[in-house]
């Protein structure tokens, strides 16, 4: 009986430790899981399905913020699809949304622009708040705010409206952030 398994690169995944200490510990994690998602999966960056996937996975406020378990099922569906090689077909290509140029900065190595676009996002949306540190609704938001975005494509094909998505986390957040 043969392996399945792909052989996985004896590397390390791409760090990016300047940001994480600018995230919760439970959102370095999220981090920490995309990096280890993207190596497994053979890719050659971290995505933002990379970072939605992990942000699922790891975050019960961000699984809370979906309209119930269906939905909730439908986006992991794509997500496991897409780590297993079938369904959507990004493996090798770089992820470009356009929301910020495309710039060859050493630290971002390993991250595509969307997912460094999403991270900034995060972070200033946390400091819209008042908050020092970003966590997991603020990178849901982030991440559903890019309407070009590999996360968006997952949602929209999992039945969820990502404005609805940004609009729901921003009123939770609102809600949490409230004395």
């Amino acid at each position: 009986m043969q392996n399945r398994t792909p052989r996985i690169p004896e590397q390390p995944a791409p760090n990016h430790p300047e940001a994480d200490a600018r995230f919760t510990d439970e959102l370095a994690s999220v981090l920490t899981g995309a990096r280890r998602r993207a190596l497994r999966d053979g890719d050659r960056q971290i995505d933002t399905a990379h970072l939605l996937h992990s942000l699922i996975e790891t975050d019960p406020a961000v699984r809370e913020a979906f309209d119930g378990g269906p939905q909730l099922a439908r986006v992991l569906g794509y997500l496991v699809q897409r780590s297993i090689g079938y369904g959507l077909r990004w493996q090798g290509s770089v992820e470009d949304s356009g929301a910020v140029p495309v710039v060859r900065d050493p630290a971002a190595d390993g991250w595509s622009p969307a997912a460094l676009a999403a991270l900034d996002d995060a972070l200033y949306r946390a400091a819209s708040r008042g908050e020092a540190r970003a966590a997991g609704l603020d990178l849901l938001a982030a991440l559903a705010a890019d309407a070009d975005s590999r996360a968006v494509e997952v949602l929209a094909r999992g039945g969820v409206d990502a404005r609805w998505l940004a609009g729901r986390v921003t009123v939770l957040t609102a809600e949490e952030s409230r004395p």
